[in-house]
């Protein structure tokens, strides 16, 4: 891997993208070359964490949740060996108390997927005393809505009962709303 170096600072931006996606990934990862950073990718906690063992990244994004744990475990990883890196989370489960989590534990920011490189950049490069722009398509409250229950009925393992249970719904009224497509 050559390095590249930031024309305005002089420094090497090395970003670390984990994400389980491999074309969103590699889509990404190219992206974020033609904006002048030498990326690096890890489809999983494992792997992220053994190329954190070799060289801690200045920048780096990362999925919530990967197929061998959570993003979570990385962006700590990522923070305990380098203070200073700035880390994005993805995910396709958007949830506040995830989003809380994950600024805890020192991510800049937390972007819905899919998510595009121009995004993922601005929160990666923005001051932390910046406030952030309001997304150009956010999503529907009936998507929010919709995301939330999908994300319930699978962290309860897709059992309806049990997620009715959880959510305070009527059963059958989590059945109807499981039946349908995702709204825009």
């Amino acid at each position: 891997m050559t390095e590249e170096v930031d024309s305005e600072t002089g420094a090497t931006r090395n970003l670390l993208i984990v994400d389980d996606d491999r074309p969103f990934q590699q889509r990404l990862a190219r992206a974020m070359e033609k904006r002048g950073f030498v990326t690096e990718t890890a489809d999983s906690v494992r792997e992220a964490l053994d190329k954190l063992r070799i060289v801690a990244p200045e920048f780096a994004v990362v999925d919530m949740r990967l197929e061998d744990g959570s993003g979570l475990d990385v962006v700590e990883a990522i923070r305990s060996r380098r203070p200073e890196a700035r880390v994005v989370v993805l995910t396709g489960y958007g949830n506040i108390a995830t989003a809380v989590t994950a600024v805890k534990l020192g991510a800049v920011d937390y972007l819905a997927k899919p998510a595009d490189a121009d995004d993922v950049l601005a929160a990666l490069t923005s001051s932390d005393e910046e406030k952030a722009s309001p997304p150009e398509n956010p999503m529907s409250a009936d998507r929010v809505r919709w995301e939330h229950i999908q994300r319930i009925y699978e962290l309860c393992d897709r059992n309806v009962s049990e997620t009715a249970r959880r959510l305070n719904m009527h059963r059958r009224t989590l059945q109807r709303i499981l039946a349908k497509r995702a709204p825009r």
